[in-house]
């Protein structure tokens, strides 16, 4: 359990890693001090490198380590270099991030098909997504899998995606599976936007205070991004108009 001051922290490390994700921890240092705080990286409780480990954030790599390498599971090669998207269904991918909340904090996933930016599923969970944790990663997946099928799916080489558990769900489904190379943020760029976007248009302007809060705003904003948030890329077109409309 952590502290007021430190989940205030948190929340300050949160939104700056959002805007500058290669900031690697010295800059996340600097800037915590910038705002006042006298935080010292070989203070333990304070140190921003421990902190940004338990947001479950890479420092180092510009990549967010809500998921970490397991090296006992299989890695997949990237399939998605150079192909053109040209439909909904061709390629979907998830990820995971940190949600900061008024006292506490929970974890995001959420899987969205890259040709209409279309958010298929999300589920939260309240621990750590380190190790073997897979369960709301697979629920996730499992609930997209009810609305279509994807010819690739695209993850990162975290061990709740090369788990056999979730890898395994693909498989039976003959879905080719892809894995971003280590460290590689732009292979799952669409994801990174999603997070963006979730965050500053739902989480940091609302700022929950409980789960069943946060559950329901999230549900609100997933809608509205779906159903009436016109996207440019997408010609002011929803995502909802253009995934069903190509899948009908």
């Amino acid at each position: 359990m952590e502290t007021p001051l430190n989940l205030r922290l948190m929340a300050l490390l949160d939104r700056e890693y959002t805007d500058h994700p290669f900031y690697g921890r010295r800059k996340m240092t600097i800037y915590l001090r910038g705002q006042g705080y006298d935080v010292n990286p070989k203070r333990a409780q304070w140190a921003p490198g421990r902190l940004l480990k338990k947001m479950g954030v890479e420092a180092i790599y510009p990549k967010p380590r809500t998921t970490v390498v397991d090296r006992d599971h299989r890695v997949y090669p990237y399939l998605l270099r150079g192909v053109e998207i040209t439909r909904p269904n061709q390629v979907w991918s998830t990820d995971i991030t940190y949600i900061p909340m008024k006292n506490g904090f929970m974890y995001l996933t959420a899987v969205i098909d890259w040709y209409s930016r279309y958010v298929l599923a999300w589920q939260l969970s309240n621990r750590v997504p380190f190790g073997r944790d897979t369960l709301f990663c697979v629920e996730a997946l499992q609930q997209a899998l009810q609305r279509g099928q994807p010819d690739i799916f695209n993850t990162d080489q975290g061990s709740q995606f090369t788990s056999l558990a979730f890898t395994s769900v693909l498989e039976a489904a003959a879905i080719r599976i892809s894995m971003d190379g280590k460290g590689r943020a732009l292979d799952n760029i669409f994801v990174e936007r999603l997070w963006r976007s979730v965050k500053y248009e739902d989480i940091y302007l609302n700022h929950y205070a409980t789960v069943p809060a946060l559950y329901a705003g999230l549900h609100t904003y997933f809608h509205f991004y779906n159903q009436q948030r016109p996207h440019q890329s997408l010609e002011n077109r929803t995502p909802a108009a253009v995934y069903q409309a190509a899948c009908r």
